[in-house]
């Protein structure tokens, strides 16, 4: 009887699409099986360390939009929560409200012919307040109106700039990694994109979902620009723009920070995609990144062309969290490297599925978070992207 309440407890939990499972502990130096992943000799420059990470298999994700993609040609249109009425794609102008706007939420529409593709850490910017994705997700191709869960990162304000959400004034190279919306070839073209907050912001967006975590954090990290600018030669003026705004997209965007963060990023950036091409044929899917020698992060997808589309906003995040961290712990090896992404399992999970769309996966292990985006659509069923932090 009592495996047969369990049996329908499980069943109950599935159906609503939130499970949490106990898992027995994985013991140093186990490997999880099939995850096949191999860590390469590290790209160092200054304080930051990636470890480039190959595997055995990769997967066609061209029919992925990215949000980039998306908000430059259109198709993905990001609201305030209550600008739009109805749930239904048969009101093909969505009708426009006002004064409804929530914190921690935003509505996603995508018009698109294509499956969007989310991360968390991604920053909109616009609408009352900028915001920040708080987990990676997949919304289906001409999909009605869908409610995103998001953290504010713009604790100051609360008067809309515009109706809609739009990317930053960062630009990127395209083109490198082809595919939708891309640029011309050679990665000579440049186009604006969204922010990815650097470590330190995600992990509080994806590891805590705490909006007071999330102020403090944004908080802590603008301070530390202003620290780290007031050791330069001339720190004044950008210094007080820094402190002027509570905006964390505009202290990235500040021209003073953004040299900082480009010193450390740009060598990386062009060795990496440098080594992307040599390794096509090897299935360059990610990496294992430290700071200052501690490994804090990884970031693994299903194809070295999904990677390339990413590459140019993650290695800026990583390098932002390098510019503004000043405890050293040597320097990562590439054993230490190895041994962070081989231990994938932990005493809990919890998973969120969208049936036939996406599985989202948290696990909860020793000193250490990590999350998988399995898609579910049509001819998938594999680990989008694989997330992993140090606690």
């Amino acid at each position: 009887m009592k495996s047969q309440m369990f049996l329908a407890l499980a069943v109950l939990l599935l159906t609503v699409g939130l499970v949490t499972v106990g898992l027995p502990p994985v013991h140093a130096g186990e490997q999880p099986a099939g995850s096949g992943y191999k860590v390469l000799e590290p790209i160092r420059h200054g304080s930051l360390t990636v470890f480039p990470v190959v595997a055995p298999k990769s997967y066609a994700t061209g029919d992925f939009l990215t949000l980039d993609e998306g908000l430059r040609s259109g198709g993905v249109v990001v609201t305030e929560y209550g600008n739009v009425r109805g749930l239904l794609r048969r009101q093909i102008t969505p009708t426009v409200l006002h004064d409804r706007a929530e914190v921690n939420r935003l509505v996603l529409i995508n018009n698109s012919k294509h499956p969007l593709l989310l991360l968390a850490g991604e920053i909109v910017t616009g609408g009352k307040q900028d915001r920040v994705i708080g987990k990676d997700r997949i919304v289906p191709a001409e999909s009605d109106p869908v409610d995103l869960s998001v953290f504010c990162v713009e604790p100051g304000r609360w008067v809309a700039t515009s109706n809609q959400f739009g990317a930053s004034g960062t630009t990127y190279a395209s083109g490198s990694g082809g595919g939708i919306g891309a640029g011309s070839a050679g990665g000579i073209a440049t186009s604006a994109g969204t922010l990815m907050a650097q470590p330190s912001v995600r992990a509080k967006a994806m590891g805590d979902k705490d909006q007071n975590q999330v102020w403090a954090e944004v908080r802590k990290q603008q301070q530390a620009m202003v620290t780290a600018e007031a050791s330069t030669a001339a720190p004044r003026a950008s210094t007080a723009e820094i402190q002027s705004t509570s905006s964390y997209a505009r202290v990235m965007e500040n021209k003073d920070v953004k040299q900082k963060v480009d010193e450390i990023a740009a060598p990386i950036e062009h060795n990496y995609e440098s080594l992307i091409k040599q390794l096509r044929d090897r299935k360059a899917l990610g990496v294992v990144v430290a700071v200052n020698g501690l490994i804090i992060w990884a970031d693994v997808f299903a194809s070295t062309e999904l990677l390339e589309k990413y590459w140019p906003k993650l290695v800026r995040s990583y390098a932002s969290e390098a510019v503004v961290t000043r405890a050293k712990g040597g320097e990562a090896s590439l054993a230490q490297a190895e041994a962070f992404l081989g231990d994938m399992e932990g005493r809990r999970e919890t998973i969120e599925s969208e049936p036939g769309i996406y599985r989202h996966t948290e696990i909860n292990g020793d000193g250490f978070k990590a999350f998988a985006l399995t898609s579910l659509l049509p001819q998938t069923g594999f680990d989008v992207h694989v997330a992993k932090m140090a606690e």
